[in-house]
């Protein structure tokens, strides 16, 4: 669903933003603008799941208006411009950390699913195992990203 809305929110804010507010002097309102737009992109993707796809609807419950506060979803729409990325450079962009961020969460989530059957220390039980699968985790995101740093320069 993250893929989707970031997709859906570079194709709403990138127009918005090159079309509209810079040619009217009113770059510096980015970041406020693009929250307005995504919670409105979100509230319309809200809205067509409940009337298309009901148990998607369902199934998503209260995560999908929580989109609407992720930075991942804001971060990515305003990193492309700072990348001074192209329309299409940003779609792509978009979509790329779309699918990171499920790859990333899908992870986690085996890796959560592990420490469940796992013999841990009842002082590292709870939040501090989390947060040391999360370290983990993180440091193997940034060795890949170490490995393909040049692939793309």
């Amino acid at each position: 669903m993250y893929s989707i809305v970031m997709v859906l929110a570079t194709l709403l804010t990138y127009p918005l933003y090159a079309w509209v507010l810079i040619p009217l002097g009113l770059d510096y309102l980015q970041t406020i603008v693009f929250i307005l737009a995504i919670a409105a992109l979100v509230q319309l993707v809200e809205i067509l799941l409940k009337k298309y796809l009901p148990p998607l609807y369902n199934a998503l419950g209260i995560y999908l208006p929580l989109i609407t506060t992720n930075c991942a979803v804001l971060g990515v729409t305003i990193l492309n411009f700072t990348k001074n990325y192209t329309y299409g450079q940003s779609l792509v962009n978009a979509l790329g950390a779309g699918l990171g961020f499920l790859v990333a969460m899908v992870l986690f989530a085996g890796v959560r699913q592990r420490l469940e059957t796992a013999d841990i220390p009842e002082a590292l039980q709870g939040m501090p195992i989390t947060l040391i699968a999360a370290a983990i985790v993180s440091m193997s995101f940034l060795g890949f990203a170490g490995l393909t740093e040049g692939l793309f320069h």
